[in-house]
């Protein structure tokens, strides 16, 4: 539990995406438990076995690598449009426009998906630390319920930051933090 907490707590793209979906308001239980449940996938498949099938074929993670660059470049791109135009606030009696479920559950999917890193912590890693335990469904529900309560935190908490949120100025700072994280962890895939 403590190895998958260390893994999830870094700021990456997905935690950023379920942040501001929790400041929002919008769709929080269904985007952490997408998030936690493809953890657990994930997770699931490194510690009984997927890590081993990776090695055989690199080629899949070299084109996830580049695919994920060029995803994230482009919302970074998107958060410092934002954060340059600016205007963006909350109004706590009406949110405004929404994004749908299913607009919502795409970006995660693809955040969280088409992540290398996340590959690489839950598959690779974990499956590769596992292999030191003999009670390897004991490991595995250990990492599953960090990402559980990690995802289900952070969505439900981030509603305390909301009313910081009524200021245009939070949400550019936000944003640009956001697209600084974006191109960072672009730049650093494109290193690696």
């Amino acid at each position: 539990m403590m190895l998958g907490l260390s893994l999830i707590v870094a700021i990456g793209a997905q935690n950023a995406f379920v942040l501001k979906q929790g400041i929002l308001k919008q769709h929080v239980f269904w985007i952490c438990l997408f998030c936690a449940c493809s953890d657990a996938v994930l997770i699931g498949l490194g510690v009984f076995g997927f890590a081993p099938l990776l090695a055989k074929f690199p080629t899949f993670i070299i084109l996830m690598k580049y695919f994920g660059v060029l995803f994230l470049f482009a919302y970074g791109l998107l958060a410092f449009k934002r954060a340059y135009d600016g205007g963006q606030h909350l109004q706590l009696e009406q949110d405004g426009e929404c994004q749908s479920l299913k607009q919502a559950i795409a970006l995660c999917f693809a955040f969280t998906w088409l992540n290398p890193h996340v590959y690489l912590d839950t598959v690779v890693l974990m499956g590769s630390v596992s292999s030191h335990y003999q009670n390897k469904i004991a490991f595995a529900s250990g990492a599953m319920l960090a990402s559980f309560l990690f995802f289900f935190s952070l969505g439900y908490l981030a509603r305390f930051l909301r009313p910081l949120f009524t200021k245009a100025n939070a949400w550019r700072v936000l944003d640009s933090v956001i697209g600084i994280m974006m191109w960072w962890i672009a730049f650093s895939l494109l290193r690696s």
